[in-house]
């Protein structure tokens, strides 16, 4: 059986109807991702802890006590802390280190225990690669080597969740945590030819994932189907008292209305009612046309069945790159000042004096991207810049986020591309950290105004897949996954798979 074609909702009924074990889907991806180490899409994995834990699934199902997500296996974004595998945010800084604890999203999916009794029951396969502490936007930044598009492999896998995305759409595991911060689940998941969520700030506990943007980080499933990803980001939201933004009710069934129609909907017209925005701004220069093609069929099938299409605008897109690019950094230099190889990490080997080593420790240990994120952080927050910098970026935050009010005001959920191209060739914009910058042109907003987006796959353009970008109000996830959902039944882009892994 070719179970790296199945969804997880389809491994959950072979698992239920005893057509397969955990641990035989857990020894079937492990066997994989030996064979597929060519796509870099793991950092870490340990077989013996797999087969551990899919036991421990196995085990429960026969006790009769297995949930939705009991013994599906699973791979994480290696931004998140695990007990038994490394943990290292793809940095040199982190190499080696070995988590005591479980970051609460690795709870939230694992094994139930004792000391974890909500657990999901899904077993880890591995830490994935990513871009060096989240920062980029094509997997390019790892410390451990670049993730390649299962698509083609001369090109980028996207960021920073590329690893996830790259061990999904290479049938490397069934579905992956991400964490998005300015873009980096929805953007992977575009050039992956895959389906991956975002979902409203607070929504998902960030106890335990080591922290890029603390305003704008948050945590989300990449999978092939909007199915997959409402049933991981069911089990992954809830309220956690250890972070501090986490919200009160933040638990809840996103697969509710997933087979559900509109307001005024139908069966032949099951999206009836549903207005849906096209930003003008989405529209204009810089989007490829092959983009701009399939995002407006995308578009077309939606008013197919039975959605009503309303242009709207959002004056301030143009303004997220620089807006985002002042507060990230800047939190991030705050985040990562912990790195100092004092406590945990990398220290350097030759030094005089407690200051030598701080500097010498930080500079052989973050990358060039991470280091050059950290210096303008530093700067925009220093005296006599604060001021003109920092504060205005928050001035122009709340701006943004009154935008997306406005435009809501006139329609139910905003839809738009992903990314302005395509999957780019390796080294094509890496020696140009600003036109890397602005391939998240369309998806820095929405963390910025704290909205859930997604993406869904709706074309292919260079043989390569596209990406469309669902965007809602707060904490409508059920409902972009119930249009993404009425989508996916109607089209078969997120069906595809690469030659290479068939």
């Amino acid at each position: 059986m070719s179970w790296h074609l199945s969804s997880v909702a389809m491994l959950a009924k072979a698992l239920e109807a005893k057509a397969v074990s955990s641990t035989e889907l857990a020894s079937y991806f492990l066997s994989r991702i030996q064979a597929g180490t060519r796509w870099n899409a793991f950092l870490d994995v340990n077989p013996d802890l797999t087969l551990e834990q899919a036991a421990g699934a196995d085990r429960i199902r026969a006790a009769g006590k297995a949930g939705k997500l009991t013994g599906i296996p699973l791979a994480h974004k290696d931004v998140f802390v695990t007990r038994g595998w490394k943990s290292t945010a793809a940095s040199k800084m982190l190499l080696g280190y070995q988590s005591p604890f479980d970051a609460a999203v690795v709870e939230r999916l694992g094994i139930p225990s004792e000391q974890n009794p909500g657990g999901a029951g899904m077993v880890c396969l591995g830490k994935a690669n990513m871009d060096e502490f989240a920062m980029g936007s094509s997997n390019e930044n790892s410390a451990f080597g670049p993730v390649l598009n299962p698509w083609n492999p001369a090109c980028v896998a996207g960021g920073s969740s590329g690893g996830s995305a790259a061990a999904v759409a290479a049938g490397l595991a069934p579905i992956a945590t991400g964490t998005d911060t300015g873009g980096s689940i929805r953007q992977p998941a575009a050039l992956c030819g895959l389906t991956g969520i975002k979902p409203s700030y607070g929504r998902v506990s960030r106890y335990g994932m080591i922290a890029y943007a603390s305003s704008l980080d948050q945590a989300g499933p990449i999978g092939k189907t909007a199915e997959d990803c409402a049933l991981l980001l069911s089990a992954m939201s809830h309220h956690d008292p250890r972070d501090s933004t986490s919200l009160a009710d933040s638990g809840e069934d996103y697969a509710r209305y997933l087979n559900a129609v509109w307001d005024t909907g139908t069966a032949a017209k099951p999206l009836a009612g549903l207005r849906v925005g096209l930003p003008i701004e989405f529209f204009s220069e810089g989007l490829a046309d092959g983009v701009a093609k399939s995002v407006r069929e995308g578009a077309n099938q939606l008013q197919a069945l039975g959605a009503t299409l309303v242009e709207v605008s959002l004056p301030k897109t143009k303004l997220s790159i620089p807006v985002y690019y002042v507060l990230a950094p800047a939190e991030a230099s705050s985040n990562l000042s912990r790195f100092d190889g004092v406590r945990y990490g990398h220290r350097t080997n030759e030094y005089r004096d407690l200051s030598e080593m701080y500097k010498k420790s930080r500079t052989e240990g973050f990358g060039s991207e991470v280091k050059r994120r950290i210096l303008i952080g530093a700067y925009v927050l220093s005296h006599g810049y604060y001021d003109a910098y920092y504060l205005q970026a928050q001035r122009i935050r709340r701006i943004i986020a009154a935008d997306f009010q406005t435009a809501f005001a006139q329609c139910d959920l905003i839809l738009g591309p992903v990314t302005p191209d395509v999957a780019w060739k390796f080294g094509e914009k890496s020696n140009d950290p600003l036109q890397m910058y602005l391939a998240d042109i369309y998806t820095l907003s929405t963390n910025l105004a704290g909205l859930p987006a997604m993406s869904v796959p709706c074309g292919f353009s260079q043989d390569l897949p596209i990406g469309m970008q669902l965007i809602g109000n707060y904490f409508s996830e059920a409902r972009l996954l119930q249009v993404a959902h009425q989508f996916q039944q109607a089209t078969d882009w997120h069906l595809r798979q690469p030659s290479e892994v068939l």
